[in-house]
């Protein structure tokens, strides 16, 4: 897999989160989704419940509330489209802050915006406890696909180059006076993205070449092996467990 990538998410630490396996944090975090996507949307505080479960990692992994808060941004389209929902979903009608709106489309809301909150939280607190290099030895451990884990890898191998040179083309073309104002200079940008695209393409089969005349054959090396204690395991497999147990009491409840 190479060297690592740093990446933004990413807290460093020593803490009880930080030491397990990727491979168990992986499939404790799908696991956990799972559940959630589970549970009916009206055991209101089951939902409490996984966000209290996801508070407690948190805790463990030493990671702000702060800090998760602000990585939920990124689910802002979701939360403008669950927003629309009590106003275009068909159904029975009720009075919120003196507006019309329907019931089907306000439990819709909720289930979206519940679930998908406690989704990219959890995938929040996996990033933040696990370095990117762990986490494709991780998916590698789980026997994904490896051409699958190889196209992850070469992305992010190279996503920083091709950052980088997305800068360098912003910095050439404003040493030459040109800004961006308006729709008249949509074509030089557009240029300027083709010739990223060559570029890259370009890069990417010398990289190629290069690969094969070291002795690539379609499959990456292996450098580290990855295993797990039955304790790691049992450690990972607390949250998902737990919230499997709050899902369903929510169901007969």
């Amino acid at each position: 897999m190479g060297a690592g990538h740093a990446h933004k998410l990413y807290r460093h630490g020593h803490s009880p989160v930080h030491r397990l396996p990727p491979h168990c944090k992986l499939a404790a975090v799908f696991c956990f989704v799972v559940v959630v996507v589970s549970t009916p949307r009206e055991a209101v505080w089951a939902f409490a419940a996984y966000a209290a479960l996801l508070g407690a990692v948190a805790a463990a992994a030493r990671v702000s509330p702060g800090f998760v808060l602000r990585r939920l941004v990124i689910e802002v389209p979701f939360v403008a489209f669950a927003f629309l929902m009590p106003f275009v979903v068909p159904g029975e009608q009720t009075q919120l802050l003196g507006v019309s709106v329907s019931v089907p489309g306000l439990w819709d809301a909720w289930n979206v915006l519940a679930k998908g909150t406690l989704g990219v939280a959890a995938s929040v607190l996996l990033a933040a406890t696990t370095e990117l290099r762990a986490l494709l030895l991780g998916l590698q451990r789980l026997k994904l696909p490896p051409l699958l884990v190889q196209i992850a890898s070469f992305m992010i191998r190279y996503g920083d180059v091709i950052t980088d040179e997305m800068r360098r083309m912003s910095i050439a073309r404003r040493s030459r006076g040109f800004e961006a104002r308006g729709v008249r200079h949509w074509g030089v940008l557009a240029k300027s993205a083709g010739a990223l695209f060559i570029r890259s393409y370009e890069r990417g089969e010398r990289v190629h070449l290069a690969m094969v005349s070291r002795g690539y054959a379609g499959s990456m090396p292996v450098i580290d092996e990855v295993t797990a204690t039955r304790a790691q395991w049992s450690s990972a497999a607390a949250l998902p467990l737990t919230a499997l147990l709050i899902c369903l009491l929510g169901w007969t409840l």
